[in-house]
C-alpha cells in the first residue's frame, strides 16, 4: 500500500498547496502548511481507508491544520520588536536570593538592641521617634544603633556602599539596555 499511497501523495501536492495558498495567503505558511499534512498523512496511513477519496481526506488534515495554527496564533502575543519582551525582562533571582540569605546571616550576628532597631527603621518602616517609642528609649539612642547596625552590617558583608547590593555592573547594563 505505502508505494501507491506515496505515488498519490506526490501527485496531490500541487493541488494541496493551491488550497494551502488559499487559506494561508502566504506562500511560506502554505509550504510549512503542505509538509504538515504530508507528514500527518505518511504518519497516519493506516488510518486511511483504501478506496476513499486521498484528496479529500488530505485537504481536511491541511484544512484542520490551518485552524490549529490560528488559533494557537490567537494565543499568541506579536512582538516582533521586542517591546513585550523587553518589559518582561528581570534580573535573575539567584543572585538576589543569594545576597539576602548572606544578609540574613549578617542581621543575626548583630547584637539584640540594633537588630531591633534596624528592622523597626530598615523593614518595617517606621519613622526614628515611633522606634524609640516602640523601645522605650530616646531618639538619640535609637539613631545611634542604626547607624551602629548598617556599619556592621556594611563591615559582616564587606560592602562599602549601595552600589554593591543587587544586580551586578552588567547584569544591570544589560537589563537597562533591553528596555529600551
Amino acid at each position: 500500500m505505502s508505494d501507491t499511497f506515496k505515488s498519490d501523495l506526490l501527485a496531490a501536492i500541487p493541488s494541496l498547496r493551491a488550497f494551502a495558498v488559499s487559506l494561508a495567503q502566504n506562500s511560506d505558511r502554505a509550504d510549512d502548511l503542505v509538509q504538515e499534512t504530508l507528514v500527518k498523512a505518511w504518519d497516519k496511513q493506516a488510518s486511511f481507508q483504501p478506496g476513499t477519496n486521498l484528496k479529500a481526506w488530505l485537504f481536511t488534515i491541511l484544512r484542520n491544520e490551518f485552524y490549529s495554527q490560528m488559533r494557537k496564533r490567537g494565543r499568541e502575543v506579536q512582538d516582533s520588536e521586542g517591546a513585550m519582551t523587553a518589559r518582561l525582562a528581570v534580573h535573575p533571582s539567584q543572585e538576589g536570593k543569594l545576597d539576602l540569605d548572606d544578609f540574613r546571616k549578617a542581621l543575626q550576628q548583630l547584637p539584640e538592641d540594633q537588630r531591633e532597631a534596624i528592622i523597626l527603621i530598615g523593614a518595617s518602616g517606621f519613622s526614628y521617634e515611633e522606634a524609640a517609642e516602640i523601645c522605650d528609649c530616646a531618639v538619640g539612642t535609637i539613631k545611634s544603633r542604626v547607624s551602629r547596625a548598617r556599619a556592621r552590617l556594611q563591615e559582616i558583608l564587606k560592602i562599602s556602599g549601595e552600589a554593591e547590593y543587587g544586580p551586578d555592573a552588567i547584569s544591570a547594563q544589560v537589563m537597562g539596555s533591553s528596555a529600551t
